[in-house]
């Protein structure tokens, strides 16, 4: 019976192996790939001068990571107390963005950001740039928005909270809450129940969260150049620049990508063995 069933499994592993593991493959041959074909390891030291990219570009993924979880975890704690009419209508209101393109939905934001867009209008339509001149003694016509960090992770977290609020609330809403009930019988009080078996218990739903916004954020480039005009060079832009751009240079891009990641399979490594280990601990 398991042979008869196997079979269909072939044109998934065929799947996978074309379309992960073979490029992974190529990956790793053109990180330690020169030029001619050769085999070295200069594409890795010639990484050390793109420190600060490596830096900028995780400290920004770190950050917009822990936005989300901030907004999204009590959004999804919300969503599983309420009833099924509310979760289904919170569920269409958090998926409807998601229905219109990626790009579509961060260009939107330039429309909102720029110096003249819809948000400096509003600031000064109620008189706040006015008010901002005459308390710090400044002559600005429009506060600058766009071509900054902070509008870089406006749109990864703009982008990136559905997935933060999803995997939580589908662990939070089929928690047994006989242990909750429990807790409380025996004089827990809300803030301690939360603490001692609710967050413990969700942390698989919080680390797939984690997961899924950490790691588009660590490697996007689309944001970063419409948000970010360019000037806030992140990984992304830079492995772009090595295959399409005029600093051709795949072997280097390939290095790039692989050690990234590296570094990002690693900290998941940690995170879920974290996870392991709360989730373990939470009767005691």
């Amino acid at each position: 019976m398991k042979n008869k069933l196997s079979r269909f499994a072939v044109p998934y592993v065929i799947w996978m192996a074309i379309f992960v593991v073979a490029p992974i493959i190529l990956m790793v041959i053109y990180a330690f790939s020169a030029a001619d074909g050769s085999f070295t390891l200069s594409n890795f030291s010639k990484m050390t001068t793109y420190a600060v990219v490596f830096g900028r570009s995780f400290k920004l993924a770190i950050i917009a990571t822990v936005i989300c979880l901030l907004i999204g975890y009590p959004i999804s704690y919300l969503m599983a107390r309420e009833g099924a009419r509310f979760q289904k209508i919170a569920m269409v209101l958090i998926m409807l963005p998601m229905w219109m393109n990626f790009l579509l939905r961060t260009y939107s934001w330039m429309t909102i950001l720029e110096n003249n867009g819809l948000l400096n209008q509003f600031f000064q339509a109620i008189g706040l740039i006015d008010l901002y001149n005459n308390i710090f003694g400044t002559e600005l016509e429009y506060f600058t928005m766009m071509n900054t960090q902070g509008a870089v992770v406006l749109g990864m977290v703009y982008n990136y909270l559905p997935f933060m609020i999803l995997p939580i609330y589908s662990v939070i809403v089929k928690l047994d809450h006989s242990l909750v009930e429990a807790a409380r019988d025996l004089g827990a009080d809300n803030m301690r129940v939360f603490r001692r078996v609710t967050l413990p218990l969700s942390l698989p739903g919080v680390l797939s969260g984690i997961t899924m916004v950490f790691v588009p954020s660590v490697s996007t480039f689309a944001i970063s150049q419409m948000l970010g005009g360019g000037t806030y060079l992140l990984l992304g832009d830079l492995i772009e620049r090595q295959f399409l751009g005029g600093a051709y240079n795949p072997q280097l891009g390939a290095a790039i990508s692989l050690v990234m990641m590296v570094i990002v399979v690693v900290c998941m490594l940690v995170m879920n063995r974290f996870g392991e280990g709360e989730e373990q601990a939470v009767m005691l």
